[in-house]
C-alpha cells in the first residue's frame, strides 16, 4: 500500500449560464458507482496539477479548457478501495459544443448542468455520510458568487 496519498485533479466546468457540469458515473465502476462527479481524474507519474486537469477534461468531453478561473478547495478521502486521494479541484471554462459533450465509453453514462439549487441531486446513490461531491459543488458555487461571477 502506498503512504502517501494519490493525487486527483478536478474540474467544475462552468457554463456561460453559471450552471456547472456533472457526469454520472457508470454503475460498474469500482469507485462510486452510479453517482454523480465531476471532471476529473488521477495525476500521472510527473504530471502537474494543472497539465492532468487539462488532460482529464479533453480526455473525458471531448472538451478544451479555456480558462482557470480560480481554485475552489482541496478535499482528502479515501475511497472504497482504502487508498486516500487529495484531490485539487478549479473552476474552468471550456471551449467546445457544452450541449454535446464527449463522455468517455464505459466510464460515465449521463451528464447534467445544475444551478446551485439543484445540487441535491447529486446525493443520489452516494452513501448517507458521504456528501462529499454536494460539498465541493456548494463551495465551487461559493467560489463562483466570490469572483463575481
Amino acid at each position: 500500500m502506498p503512504t502517501e496519498p494519490l493525487r486527483c485533479a478536478g474540474a467544475l466546468i462552468v457554463g456561460d449560464d453559471g450552471r456547472i457540469f456533472f457526469q454520472r458515473r457508470s454503475p460498474q465502476r469500482r469507485l462510486f458507482p452510479d453517482c454523480w462527479d465531476i471532471v476529473g481524474g488521477h495525476l500521472e507519474p510527473g504530471e502537474e496539477i494543472q497539465d492532468a486537469l487539462r488532460r482529464e477534461v479533453t480526455e473525458e468531453t471531448g472538451w478544451s479548457v479555456a480558462e482557470v478561473l480560480g481554485p475552489v478547495g482541496e478535499y482528502r478521502y479515501t475511497g472504497d478501495d482504502g487508498l486516500t486521494r487529495v484531490e485539487s479541484d478549479f473552476l474552468v471554462r471550456v471551449d467546445g459544443d457544452l450541449a454535446h459533450p464527449r463522455l468517455e465509453e464505459g466510464k460515465h453514462t449521463e451528464f447534467r448542468w445544475l444551478a446551485e439549487d439543484e445540487v441535491g441531486l447529486l446525493d443520489e446513490h452516494r452513501h448517507v455520510n458521504d456528501g462529499l461531491i454536494r460539498r465541493i459543488a456548494e463551495d465551487a458555487f461559493a467560489a463562483l458568487r466570490a469572483i463575481g461571477r
